[in-house]
């Protein structure tokens, strides 16, 4: 073969790598990015462990499903704004099966010290809006740790951790609670 005729060759077949890998970089990609950032898992789970029914209609059901996994699981939302948290005969604490208290879930009312601090009921108001804030206010009350209603610092809300969130999980977790049932109209709600 003549040395044009091996160059040509040569060409082709680094072409051909070329091609091949950049295949298998754009095929892969979806799958990785899904695997590094578990979305794909979380929102499955997301969407069998939410204790309530939840209305996706006009929603994003993927970053609703999201919300309920940051919520339900690793955020842990209830613990505070779910009081009691188990309905009767459901506390794993006490060996029981787990049983949340859906009648009061994320509808606050959990004393805390000092006294006289409750925590929030964070279900849909009558707005509609998870309590009662847009989207703007909710992330802005979680990076900054001011409540909306006063102005004061949250001193039990652990908004100097839940702060360092992604605007995405964020978004996320306000999409599931603009979801759920309210329990009550909230104050200030018209």
């Amino acid at each position: 073969m003549s040395r044009k005729g091996i160059h040509a060759v040569s060409i082709l077949a680094a072409g051909a790598c070329l091609a091949t890998l950049l295949l298998l970089v754009l095929s892969a990609a979806p799958h990785q990015a899904r695997a590094q950032d578990g979305s794909e898992s979380q929102i499955q789970q997301g969407l069998a462990i939410s204790p309530v029914p939840m209305n996706i209609r006009g929603r994003n059901p993927s970053l609703v499903a999201l919300g309920s996994y940051l919520v339900n699981s690793v955020g842990d939302c209830g613990a505070c704004h779910t009081w009691p948290n188990f309905a009767n005969g459901g506390n794993p604490f006490l060996g029981q099966p787990e049983q949340i208290n859906v009648a009061g879930f994320m509808a606050g009312g959990r004393p805390f010290n000092p006294p006289g601090v409750v925590s929030r009921d964070i279900t849909p108001y009558k707005n509609g809006l998870p309590a009662g804030l847009t989207l703007a206010e909710f992330v802005q009350a979680i990076r900054t740790g001011h409540d909306s209603d006063d102005g004061e610092l949250l001193q039990v809300m652990p908004w100097p951790a839940l702060r360092k969130m992604t605007n995405r999980d964020l978004a996320a977790i306000y999409a599931y609670l603009s979801s759920i049932p309210p329990i009550q109209p909230g104050p200030g709600a018209s």
